[in-house]
């Protein structure tokens, strides 16, 4: 299997499988002297962890880091940095059911197109395990984007269903299982996901990013632009459908007058584009936003096929979320952070001796 591996001179390749033994990821291009420990990575990786409420998988993995290689004396060396996690609390044996079916809705049948081979262990390299290595991979670009750049990216959960938050507060987004920036609703999206874990059945999510204090300049002006990269890295997490930059298909209803963001000395005077133009980021925040789609690992039957070419219902036990964008709010902001990592070190190698350009918008 091939493209696992994104970035230039940020790279980040993954490996291992939902029920394999461990999964990890190298990071190669990490600039030395960045302070790093194990206990860093554990505040992300729990927010991203299944088993925590009643609402996502039962999933309980212990999720600690081994760093095997880059770091010294507690810094980056700048050598390749090898992660390393290992599975441990794996049940096979809820998946022997389907080991000849494909299940309708996950990547089973492509997998067997393309491969002639699949692994039906939790969907093998096709589950969402594979993006807890994302993630404890943003940890080292937030770290570095902080410190060399004062960039801070975080994200929130933007939509379950139906459902939106009435009012917006970055404070308790933290404070509750689904990101949600809204206190006053929390209760209300508990009894919503009771009911629909009740019912056997699943629902989609929308999750915001906004990365904050990233400096004009960064990005390229064709092919790598910054609004593509942020869209493609969004895009290859498990059952995102959609993803928007700014306004996004809202731009669809709005005229020119309305969706210029207009400029002057003392700042823009609204954020339609995203932060980005032209595939370079503006300096204002940088909004993107990501669509997933509904679980499709539900107790409801499903029609489908088995490997004899037979017509088979399909009922997918075991644990499985019945939103996985409850969790994917920390892996969007991965994403965003190695994108702009990866694009930070891109401008500094060839644009770095340019500094700052008169006039600088706020």
């Amino acid at each position: 299997m091939s493209s696992n591996s994104f970035g230039k001179l940020f790279t980040v390749t993954t490996f291992g499988e939902s029920h394999g033994p461990a999964i990890g990821c190298v990071i190669d291009g990490c600039p030395p002297g960045l302070p790093l420990a194990v206990e860093e990575f554990r505040d992300d990786l729990g927010r991203r962890a299944t088993g925590k409420t009643r609402h996502t998988s039962q999933r309980r993995e212990a999720d600690e880091v081994e760093i095997l290689s880059g770091v010294y004396e507690g810094k980056t060396t700048g050598t390749p940095i090898a992660l390393l996690i290992r599975n441990t609390d794996q049940r096979s044996k809820d998946y022997g059911d389907i080991a000849q079916t494909f299940r309708p809705g996950h990547a089973d049948y492509t997998y067997w197109q393309k491969y002639g081979i699949r692994d039906p262990r939790g969907g093998g390299r096709s589950s969402a395990r594979e993006t807890t290595m994302r993630v404890a991979a943003g940890v080292v670009a937030k770290k570095w984007l902080a410190e060399r750049h004062g960039v801070r990216v975080r994200g929130y959960m933007a939509q379950i269903g139906e459902i939106t938050p009435g009012s917006f507060d970055w404070g308790v987004v933290e404070q509750n299982p689904f990101f949600w920036p809204d206190a006053h609703e929390v209760s209300v999206l508990e009894s919503y996901m009771d009911a629909l874990r009740k019912s056997g059945d699943s629902v989609g999510a929308r999750v915001n990013v906004v990365a904050d204090g990233v400096p004009p300049g960064w990005g390229e002006p064709i092919y790598g632009k910054l609004d593509a990269d942020i869209a493609a890295a969004l895009m290859s997490i498990n059952a995102v459908k959609g993803v928007e930059v700014g306004d996004g298909f809202e731009a669809v209803m709005q005229h020119g007058s309305q969706h210029r963001d207009e400029m002057a000395m003392d700042g823009f005077a609204s954020n339609h584009a995203g932060g980005i133009l032209g595939g370079i980021s503006t300096g204002q925040a940088i909004v993107a936003s990501m669509a997933l789609k509904p679980t499709s690992s539900i107790l409801i039957p499903g029609r489908s096929v088995n490997l004899a070419g037979e017509a088979v219902d399909v009922v997918t036990k075991g644990r499985h979320d019945p939103c996985v964008g409850i969790r994917a709010t920390p892996i969007a902001e991965a994403m965003v952070a190695l994108v702009l990592m990866d694009h930070a070190l891109r401008h500094r190698a060839q644009c770095g001796d340019v500094g700052e350009v008169s006039p600088r918008i706020p």
